[in-house]
């Protein structure tokens, strides 16, 4: 399988219109893999993992390293910073970065977190990058490689009728393994529920854990694991909240923290009083599809999926 080229033809039309692209998703999305492939593209190339030590460390000691990239030719190189905002001043960076070199160089900056929720202080970027989501496969980029992007903008879903019979076939695979490109190409649901299990964990007890701080692991894991039960219908905090034995305000940041790193997405109920829509309790989605037992409350989350994606790639 190519290496998302919907995704690859947005890149690029951003890069051209302004030199410092960001690019966050959920983690084991296949970003790695697209920014590689991205970079392909370039002659002048640099690639830059801050969970690589010896990145880490040339960028630390030499924050400007990146100048001196061997070109070989007068194009305008592409350096991508994968995993920077694990960088504590990883704003002020990025953003000396651009105001010094955005005429010499391009930045591509990927990350499996919100790329704007671990750094509160710092100057603004505000201004200076553009940004797109990478998300899990979906049926609307599965079933049309060739589609451009102004095809998408238009019919956002993407999805043609007259391909019923392999959309059917590629719905199902998502339902049965999910999105995530891993467990989806490798096809076999054993695969998925140890990739599933593995993921979840790691998330939680690794990535959550060391970048905020909350102590309460086992509680935290506890309310992920009873979230494929509450999906289809309207999220109750406080029932959560009394599940769990913690406080209302706690499950709530909790819910939050989910939402940062991608395990969950909210949406809330639409109507026409925004004070109204304030109060009701929204509905919470899993990007892990397959952790839902039932057919119908998994039914909801995958079209969920497929309509979030959308207004994403339509309002990058």
């Amino acid at each position: 399988m190519r290496p998302r080229p919907f995704y690859k033809r947005i890149c690029r039309e951003l890069l051209s219109e302004k030199p410092m692209v960001f690019m966050p998703g959920p983690r084991q999305s296949g970003k790695t893999t697209l920014a590689q492939s991205i970079a392909e593209n370039y002659a002048n190339r640099l690639y830059v993992n801050w969970d690589i030590p010896e990145d880490r460390t040339r960028l630390i000691q030499n924050p400007t390293f990146f100048e001196a990239l061997e070109r070989h030719d007068s194009s305008m190189p592409l350096i991508v910073f994968d995993e920077i905002h694990k960088y504590r001043d990883w704003k002020n960076y990025l953003k000396g970065a651009y105001d010094q070199f955005h005429d010499d160089f391009q930045f591509l900056v990927s990350g499996s977190g919100r790329l704007d929720i671990y750094q509160r202080g710092g100057d603004s970027l505000a201004g200076r990058y553009l940004q797109f989501h990478l998300w899990p496969f979906t049926l609307a980029e599965l079933a049309n490689f060739g589609r451009t992007i102004e095809d998408f903008r238009k019919e956002p879903l993407g999805i043609r009728t007259e391909e019923s019979r392999q959309l059917e076939a590629v719905w199902t695979a998502l339902g049965t393994t999910g999105g995530f490109p891993d467990p989806f190409l490798a096809g076999k649901k054993a695969s998925y529920r140890r990739w599933s299990n593995a993921y979840s964990r790691q998330l939680i007890r690794e990535d959550i854990r060391d970048l905020t701080h909350i102590k309460a692991i086992e509680d935290l894991e506890t309310l992920y694991y009873l979230l494929p039960s509450k999906v289809g219908s309207p999220i109750s905090i406080a029932s959560l909240s009394n599940d769990l034995k913690v406080s209302y305000n706690t499950v709530r940041s909790w819910l939050s923290t989910f939402e940062q790193f991608f395990l969950v997405f909210g949406i809330s109920p639409w109507t026409r009083k925004i004070a109204r829509a304030i109060q009701k309790e929204r509905k919470i989605y899993l990007w892990d599809s397959p952790r839902i037992n039932d057919p119908a409350a998994r039914l909801e989350n995958m079209v969920a999926l497929e309509l979030f994606r959308a207004v994403t790639v339509r309002n990058p």
